[in-house]
């Protein structure tokens, strides 16, 4: 299934690649060893050991040719012009979030009715109602995070501190704001309490336009999610034990797969169809980092050569892509050590 992600972003490459005239010497899906691999016209497919990631190996990607002369062939990468790279370069990602709301769509579409953000009615001693909202507020900031959709209000509650809660919502067509509420909450087997939701949102009916609206509102909340995790990330709200890598994907799919079981077998497929819903929405977002090595680094290299109007340094450049790469590889492989680490002790690197 990581694969089918890696799948989607290179094909986003390649045929934008192909579109723009590039010339595509080998198609990859893994890194590593080759498995296998056949040739078709100019381009070799091949598939690699680690499914970690993958490319499309074009000529000229570093302004060089393979013996290390400038690169002249007009087919060459480095001979597009900056607007056919950059559309190269950021298709893989735009694919992997165009997956992500195709897998919304169907998972939506499974259901008869959709969530809003409005509340329709309270539980029995409901602490939200207890501070004062009533029936028909609709939600709009939980701690500042903005909410649009029962997702983005779900993701809000989940990371929020239940004891204290800032809570804003739109009543008759005014803001109102909630300072410091206390929501109920559960204690689970490890001690940890998490929120317990207490009230009920009013529903939205299904139609194809309410369907098309509610995938590409939900898919925009996940994108948010992912943004506001990296965030966490670099805040050190999240720490690395809350991180996860190809390892530990077998243990969530795992787990999801079976909690769906419980219900029924559509259900564990629903589970496992959201889960690479995640996935490939994540792999679009963290390529688009800045960060050379990545997509998102070479959209960046662009932007700085469009703006000098000259080409960098090449030989520099691809020392900064190299010594990125291979953190990037030393992080993925601390990242998979903690997964091994959590499924066998329960607790990763980070604790």
């Amino acid at each position: 299934m990581f694969c089918l992600t890696i799948l989607i972003h290179e094909a986003g490459h390649f045929f934008t690649a192909k579109a723009c005239g590039i010339r595509v010497d080998e198609f990859a899906i893994g890194m590593g060893p080759r498995l296998a691999h056949f040739r078709k016209g100019e381009t070799e497919y091949s598939l690699r050991l680690l499914p970690i990631g993958g490319y499309c190996m074009m000529p000229g990607e570093d302004g060089q040719d393979e013996d290390g002369n400038v690169c002249t062939d007009p087919r060459a990468f480095c001979n597009k012009p900056k607007w056919q790279r950059f559309l190269v370069l950021v298709m893989g990602a735009a694919m992997n979030i165009v997956l992500g709301l195709i897998l919304m769509g169907i998972l939506l579409g499974q259901s008869s009715a959709f969530n809003s953000v409005m509340i329709s009615k309270f539980s029995s001693h409901s602490a939200l109602q207890s501070a004062g909202l009533q029936v028909g507020d609709s939600f709009t900031e939980v701690n500042g995070y903005r909410v649009r959709t029962d997702k983005d209000l779900s993701f809000a509650l989940a990371l929020a501190n239940p004891d204290s809660v800032n809570i804003q919502v739109k009543r008759n067509g005014k803001l109102v704001t909630f300072q410091n509420v206390k929501l109920n909450t559960v204690t689970g087997s490890g001690g940890k309490k998490t929120t317990q939701l207490d009230f009920y949102v009013q529903p939205i009916a299904k139609t194809p336009l309410s369907l098309l609206q509610k995938s590409c509102a939900d898919t925009i909340s996940v994108v948010r999610q992912v943004w506001a995790s990296l965030a966490g990330l670099v805040t050190g709200r999240f720490g690395l034990n809350d991180m996860t890598g190809p390892v530990g994907l077998v243990q969530v799919i795992s787990e999801s797969a079976s909690a769906g079981l419980q219900q029924s077998f559509w259900a564990a497929v629903e589970n496992i169809v959201y889960v690479i819903m995640i996935i490939t929405v994540n792999l679009g977002i963290v390529n688009l980092l800045p960060i050379p090595a990545l997509d998102g680094g070479k959209i960046l290299f662009l932007l700085i050569e469009a703006v000098r109007r000259k080409p960098l340094n090449q030989k520099y450049a691809a020392m900064v892509e190299s010594a990125f790469f291979a953190l990037l590889l030393g992080f993925m492989a601390i990242v998979a050590v903690s997964d091994v680490m959590r499924i066998t002790t329960g607790h990763g690197i980070g604790g």
